[in-house]
């Protein structure tokens, strides 16, 4: 293994101080929002690094007919900078797709085509590099800079230095307990997370039986792709069951004033409660970021309709308000041991396969081990996180470290969601640089989340902007 440093005349090269501006580490659509956005800030080196070989969005679960849970203009850029050549317009202009996408009258796009617009953005960026696995992160006090050593396929190693770095490393499967221990290679393609599902659809939907785990989209989606897998006759295709721990499928919160949790407003309003109420309101407000479309389950219960004309029993089961307490394998198939919680009653699920659609949360990346005593964890041991998306760390480190969709517990319900992506980007472009290179709203929403006048508010004010409403002790 050879350690090299990034020579001055490589893309995306820090010139003659040899340090870059900015380092981002992982590139998926935020770091990428980053990415393209920064490409505006011609002053600033930056280069922005990820171990697979090219750009992919959850390859999973890309299946023809899914569509993004957000408008288009959720893009990269768009949502703080409209004129940028790297918007999903221009993409589909470059493309010839323009007409097309007219007299589509679409909102929604496709996933595969979010995918691919992506793709053709980090393929043109000089700043975006792949095959370059981060593998090690250290504050160099002599160079007064981070030092990040990444590596690559053949074994080649090299170290670039930066004055910032923003992680957006994405978050890891979250499998339930019960079901961890046959995440095993003897399991491989029957118990698995819904992010491999696309790798094992078609031997999935050739089984006699397959459990979905979860009442999310990505849930929903591999239901009801499974359903489909059922011939006309209903004999064909796998029995579907799904099931889930909330007290319903229920379907996101898509209202208009609903959508102003997914502004700065809120933000700054949720940012400003005590930790505990923010605790309890990410657990309450699950319907905001991790329901389903209206569409999907609309589409269920369609095909659930046609399989029951004349009668016909369908060969699926959706269950609510259960939990998986126990799991074992059972001859070629599972034994699931699950827990109605408003019955209290338990009970006995057989099946061949088990897809958990159960999420993602943030993890902490193992390169950050060469620094963690450096970095201020709270008592959970999470990021402390400021307005501006900055780390706290040692006092000792005089350079910044950023974090994208690392801050559910600091920011709120918007930090998974793609709505709020390029502003994200814009404030921490805006930090790096120490300058406004994007204006960014201060003011989105009509509603005022707390009490006028109250801290992380802007309150109801009149037109001479005094506050219009009375704040008592």
């Amino acid at each position: 293994m050879t350690e090299q440093l990034s020579k001055p005349d490589e893309a995306g090269a820090p010139g003659a101080s040899g340090v870059y501006d900015l380092v981002g580490v992982g590139i998926g659509p935020f770091n990428l929002s980053l990415a393209a956005l920064s490409d505006g800030a011609r002053e600033l080196r930056t280069l922005f690094l990820d171990a697979k070989p090219a750009f992919s969005w959850h390859p999973g679960l890309l299946m023809e007919g899914t569509v993004l849970q957000v408008p288009f203009l959720a893009d990269l850029v768009t949502m703080v900078d409209p004129t940028s050549p790297w918007s999903y317009l221009n993409y589909l202009r470059e493309h010839d797709r323009m007409f097309p996408f007219f007299f589509s009258e679409r909102f929604h796009i496709p996933r595969r085509e979010y995918d691919h617009y992506c793709r053709w953005v980090a393929e043109r960026l000089p700043s975006c590099r792949f095959d370059a696995r981060v593998i090690g992160i250290a504050w160099d006090e002599s160079a007064d800079a981070f030092a990040v050593t990444h590596g690559s396929a053949d074994g080649t190693t090299s170290r670039v230095l930066a004055r910032k770095i923003v992680l957006g490393v994405g978050t890891l499967p979250v499998v339930p307990e019960p079901l961890r221990p046959l995440l095993t290679s003897a399991h491989a393609g029957r118990v698995l997370h819904s992010a491999d599902y696309r790798t094992h659809r078609a031997r999935l939907a050739g089984l006699d039986d397959v459990t979905v785990v979860g009442a999310g989209q990505s849930g929903a989606e591999v239901a009801l792709d499974l359903l489909r897998h059922q011939d006309g006759e209903g004999a064909g295709g796998p029995y579907v069951r799904w099931l889930a721990r909330t007290p319903a499928f229920a379907p996101m919160e898509y209202s208009k004033l609903g959508l102003e949790h997914f502004t700065p407003d809120y933000i700054r309003y949720f940012r400003a409660l005590p930790e505990e109420r923010r605790e309890q309101l990410v657990r309450e407000q699950w319907q905001l970021y991790k329901g389903v479309s209206e569409e999907t389950l609309g589409e269920i219960h369609d095909e659930l309709y046609e399989r029951t004309i004349g009668g016909t029993r369908p060969r699926a089961a959706l269950h609510p308000g259960v939990a998986i307490v126990a799991a074992e394998a059972d001859g070629d198939g599972y034994l699931l041991t699950c827990r109605h919680s408003q019955q209290d009653t338990v009970f006995e699920v057989r099946t061949s396969a088990v897809v958990s659609a159960t999420g993602y949360a943030a993890g902490r990346p193992a390169f950050l081990d060469t620094m963690a005593e450096l970095v201020d964890w709270d008592e959970k041991g999470r990021y402390q996180i400021d307005g501006d998306y900055r780390v706290a760390l040692d006092p000792r480190v005089s350079g910044a470290l950023y974090v994208q969709n690392a801050e559910l517990h600091t920011h709120g319900v918007g930090a998974p969601d793609l709505t709020l992506g390029a502003w994200r980007a814009a404030t921490i472009l805006n930090a790096v640089a120490g300058r406004t290179v994007l204006r960014v709203p201060e003011r989105a929403a009509w509603t005022t989340f707390g009490a006028p006048g109250r801290t992380g508010d802007t309150g109801v004010t009149g037109a001479s902007g005094a506050v219009s409403a009375v704040v008592r002790p």
